[in-house]
């Protein structure tokens, strides 16, 4: 964890009289302010407040934590950064947090451009399915696909997922092609384990609703797993438009149920702050969401037929 900033985490909360209102006002989520009065407390070694419903106050180990915390924040301010007039402020390791699908297929067409105009800044991709925790672990950025966002943290919209539903001409041919979402039901479908039974859920023409439960004979965490298991013929998965574009086209898989469409999914960009954020970060942010938003593949849209004379 970054000391300067658990110094001012913990001079804010001191100051402000509570976690919430030093979240406010780093622009903090409330969790990561909890970690980093933790982490303060396990450098310590002692509790630094006493805490009630009412009130908080220091305790001896807090006060003279308080006064090193402040003496550290003043030498931080005193230091000066110099580089030359003509030098790129965009500079730095930048630590970013995404699954693998998504990386090969939307981002690196987007770092590379971005690597390219900021040659002064190195990305350390991390690929894991799971929810990292930005400050645990040390990630500046996490790149996640949700409409589920804990409302504590910090996040910023970067593009759009849509998603299809496909199969293989070989499973189809074993097993018939569905016509009506409920028929899903009735099929062999490839769910994301960490969901269990998985409930599908789409919205026809007209804006309708429904939903199907859905199972079959392979489940996995990973969701390269589940297209390579589609493209065997194993069963129908739901797939995000850009992982599964090119096998549409190529006819190594269907899209099934045109008329209905899943729900669009955010791409998000997670991090810690906004007011202390990094030129090379915010300047990626930007990057990734104008080029997610330019080159995000999109389900084609069903045709209405040509009226007859």
């Amino acid at each position: 964890m970054d000391r300067i900033t658990a110094a001012q985490v913990f001079v804010q909360v001191v100051e402000r009289g509570s976690m919430a209102a030093a979240a406010d006002a780093l622009d903090m989520s409330r969790a990561t302010v909890t970690r980093y009065m933790a982490q303060m407390e396990a450098w310590s070694g002692a509790r630094l407040l006493h805490r009630t419903t009412r009130r908080q106050s220091l305790t001896p180990a807090g006060e003279h934590a308080l006064a090193r915390c402040r003496q550290l924040l003043e030498i931080a301010d005193d230091v000066a950064l110099s580089p030359a007039d003509d030098a790129d402020p965009v500079r730095g390791l930048l630590r970013v947090a995404c699954a693998q699908s998504l990386a090969q297929a939307v981002l690196m067409p987007v770092l590379a451009g971005f690597l390219r105009a900021h040659p002064a800044v190195a990305i350390d991709l991390r690929i894991d399915s799971r929810a990292v925790h930005l400050v645990e672990d040390g990630v500046d950025l996490a790149i996640r696909i949700t409409n589920d966002l804990d409302p504590n943290i910090v996040a910023r919209r970067l593009g759009a997922c849509e998603s299809v539903v496909c199969a293989s001409p070989a499973y189809l041919a074993a097993h018939g092609t569905p016509q009506q979402v409920q028929e899903l039901a009735h099929h062999h479908c490839l769910a994301y384990s960490y969901f269990g039974r998985s409930l599908w859920t789409f919205t026809d023409g007209q804006g309708r609703p429904d939903s199907v439960p859905v199972a079959g004979k392979l489940s996995a965490n990973e969701s390269q797993v589940l297209l390579e298991a589609t493209r065997q013929g194993i069963g129908i998965s739901l797939q995000p438009v850009y992982a599964v574009a090119a096998d549409l086209a190529s006819g190594v898989l269907q899209r099934l149920l045109p008329d209905w469409r899943p729900p669009v999914l955010g791409i998000h960009g997670l991090y810690v702050t906004r007011r202390q954020m990094s030129p090379a970060l915010r300047a990626l942010l930007d990057a990734l969401a104008a080029g997610l938003q330019a080159t995000a593949p999109r389900a084609p849209r069903r045709q209405a037929p040509a009226a007859r004379s």
